[in-house]
């Protein structure tokens, strides 16, 4: 499609209203199990919800906390609050009392839309929260929505640079951090999609598994608004089923990340595996050895990507170099409107080929931390974003990943904070010292390990200590008790000598010991 053929809208809004005027009857979302909708009903919904919401006193500016899972009410809300010019900030729903009261309080939200099954977890968190002072169930929010065609004034609509989302994600203090996310974040990343590989079009079926408070499915979303295409929302990612629902769906496209890819191929060989219609995967971190084989298995190019939430899609490898870059682990090149390069330690670019941390820049990112200048300051140093992740350029501007400067743990696409794992095992009255780190994992890339010095307090234990405050994904799978831990002169733990331990370490999983 030429550059100057199609211009998208600035706002989420801006996109509902064009996708509704361009293809009313046609399916913009089928949830599965359960209900399709068009673009015209996504618009008539998103109206009623918008209404409902603000008969109980959601205004323009207002914070509002969502946690739901992968049902129509998620999208729904989003954009309704989008209408309203509020803000959505969307609430794992995996976290337990210690992060979800941390994100609660974090982003100061003013509500909370929930589903009645997280109530229970809710109702265990401080009243002084004060997203608790306005509970909307939303099914109360979804019988109330009107059935007909009324609107919030116009005058509540946002603009592009007007905030859209609050979006958490794990930061190198150990705390999830609020990315302050502008409409224009979503649809300049949409519109790379559409404009740009993949070309996206109103032929293609996009298909998402991730839960929808990762913006993961919710890029898809400004995607299909942009695009036409429509989205399939499975209930969760099942390796045994997911290529029967690609196949069912005729999905032509989607992306994955993570342990996805290794759990995929370890399902059993299927004589139906190349009998689909996808053309395009795209995938964060394909693994290297395992690439060739992926694309053999369902004759389908996979293509690697890069991306961050507070930067949105930056780099892909597209259909011009993916023959020459299968398993090579290349990220590929920037797209049109981001730039990198590699630096070292004082921000300035590196000679090609020399190993640095890669910055970005260029529209469409985060506006920064919520509340934290420092961070977002340091993050974004003489106007280029600073990843934490280390790569190496060739000569015609393709970036090879190399390794993170950030303490954290990729656990099957899940980020986690070592440092937030640690605080939490240090509120448990026997542990003196604790420190978190990555161990590899063929299934999951990396695993959580605990060393800990203790009194009485067995692994079992402190896991299901952990697993009271914290989201199931961050507790430790491995545990490993130490009489003390090696220490820099400044009493931290020094986590570089932690591998020179060769005491026992105990598996929850299995339930077993070992020799380290």
């Amino acid at each position: 499609m030429p550059a100057n053929a199609w211009r998208p809208a600035g706002t989420l809004v801006g996109a509902l209203d064009a996708a509704a005027r361009r293809w009313p009857d046609r399916v913009a979302w089928t949830f599965d199990p359960g209900e399709r909708f068009t673009f015209a009903d996504v618009d008539r919904l998103t109206a009623g919800y918008a209404l409902a919401l603000r008969e109980r006193g959601v205004r323009p500016g207002d914070r509002i906390a969502v946690m739901l899972a992968n049902r129509p009410a998620f999208p729904l809300t989003w954009l309704a609050l989008a209408r309203l010019g509020a803000v959505m900030v969307p609430v794992n729903t995996r976290y337990q009392t210690a992060d979800a009261e941390h994100v609660l309080r974090a982003c100061h939200a003013s509500g909370i839309v929930a589903g009645a099954e997280f109530e229970p977890l809710l109702e265990r968190l401080p009243a002084d929260v004060p997203a608790l002072r306005q509970l909307h169930p939303v099914e109360v929010i979804a019988a109330a929505a009107t059935a007909g065609s009324a609107r919030p004034p116009a005058d509540t609509e946002p603009g592009p640079a007007d905030t859209a989302n609050i979006q958490f994600t794990s930061g190198t203090t150990g705390r999830p951090k609020g990315c302050v996310l502008p409409h224009r974040y979503w649809t300049q990343l949409a519109a790379g999609l559409v404009t740009e590989f993949p070309y996206l079009t109103a032929s293609d079926v996009l298909l998402t598994a991730q839960p929808f408070h990762y913006i993961d499915p919710q890029w898809n979303v400004a995607a299909g608004l942009l695009s036409g295409a429509e989205l399939v929302v499975l209930d969760g990612f099942h390796p045994s089923s997911f290529w029967a629902k690609v196949r069912q769906h005729r999905v032509t496209y989607f992306y994955c990340l993570g342990a996805m890819p290794t759990l995929l191929l370890r399902m059993p060989a299927d004589p139906q595996d190349r009998e689909h219609v996808v053309r395009v995967v795209q995938c964060s971190a394909i693994p290297k050895a395992l690439h060739r084989e992926l694309e053999e298995r369902w004759g389908v190019p996979w293509y690697e990507a890069f991306g961050m939430t507070e930067t949105g899609a930056d780099l892909r490898v597209t259909d011009r170099d993916h023959d020459e870059l299968v398993g090579t682990g290349c990220l590929g090149q920037p797209v049109s409107y981001r730039q990198v390069r590699i630096v070292d330690a004082a921000g300035q670019p590196v000679a090609a080929g020399e190993t640095g941390q890669i910055a970005l820049t260029g529209p469409g990112m985060m506006d920064g931390y919520l509340d934290d200048p420092a961070a977002t300051a340091a993050a974004m140093d003489g106007g280029w974003f600073h990843t934490g992740d280390l790569g190496r350029m060739d000569g015609r501007g393709r970036v090879y990943h190399v390794g993170r400067l950030k303490d954290m743990i990729r656990r099957g696409g899940e980020n986690i904070a070592a440092r937030e794992v640690e605080e939490i095992l240090l509120t448990h009255s026997a542990v003196r010292l604790a420190a978190v780190c990555a161990v590899p994992d063929e299934i999951r890339g990396e695993e959580v390990k605990a060393y800990y010095v203790a009194g009485h307090a067995t692994p079992g234990e402190l896991a299901e200590y952990c697993r009271a405050r914290l989201a199931a994904f961050k507790v430790p799978r491995f545990w490993q008790p130490e009489d003390d831990l090696p220490r820099t002169d400044s009493q931290r733990v020094a986590k570089s000598r932690l591998g020179e331990l060769s005491g026992a370490v105990f598996d929850v999983t299995t339930g077993q010991w070992s020799q380290a």
